[in-house]
């Protein structure tokens, strides 16, 4: 029954992010979402934001594992940024884009939801990682690219345009398209022939010396 209870606080919790924003998500808004007795946030998590905390990441290791297989069969980066297209489409239906703005501006100033929010951000991060480990092993690309840094990057780019699309729709569509555009240039990279990559891979190294 705890597990059960602290699953449904967790679910509440979340379903009160969506409707009241994170200002508005207190025991009694969380409690009464979950259909249970507000003194039950107190009693498994200690305190309102320790709920959102571990709420925030839970709901980010379910949608990492719904993607995981999407994740895996990725072939291109092209490909991968076609699953953070659909991926971005899945949390604007789901209502979790909000929820996580709200997030990541409480975080700004609450010492309580940094930790959690940036945990859950690194469950995505990780994922990508691997991906681009996987994809630019052999790329001249690697040569030159931070794939823990730019994992990052594309992380943090997919967050900004899910925030901006809500005040510029067709700017966050071009920003997306301008992703491509560099995957494809990848791409092309990746195609050229041993004499050219060689040459490539020796001007990147000089260009870092």
């Amino acid at each position: 029954m705890s597990g059960d209870t602290k699953q449904r606080l967790v679910e509440g919790a979340l379903a009160a992010m969506r409707e009241h924003g994170v200002a508005g998500a207190s025991a009694r808004t969380i409690a009464a979402a979950a259909g249970v007795n507000q003194a039950l946030v107190f009693y498994h998590y200690g305190s309102v934001d320790e709920l959102l905390g571990a709420a925030c990441q839970e709901a980010t290791r379910q949608r990492v594992g719904a993607f995981a297989d999407r994740f895996a069969a990725v072939g291109s980066l092209r490909e991968l940024l076609q699953v953070g297209r659909d991926l971005h489409a899945t949390e604007l239906a789901q209502g979790n884009v909000s929820v996580l703005a709200q997030l990541l501006a409480a975080a700004q100033t609450g010492d309580r939801l940094a930790a959690p929010t940036a945990a859950a951000f690194q469950l995505w991060t990780d994922e990508i990682e691997a991906v681009l480990n996987r994809l630019l092993a052999d790329s001249p690309v690697a040569e030159v690219a931070d794939i823990q840094g730019l994992s990052r990057a594309v992380a943090a780019a997919f967050v900004g345009v899910e925030l901006y699309e809500g005040i510029d729709p067709e700017g966050a569509q071009r920003a997306l398209e301008a992703l491509d555009q560099l995957a494809v240039l990848v791409e092309v990279v990746d195609e050229l022939g041993p004499l050219a990559r060689r040459a490539l891979k020796s001007r990147i190294k000089k260009a870092r010396s």
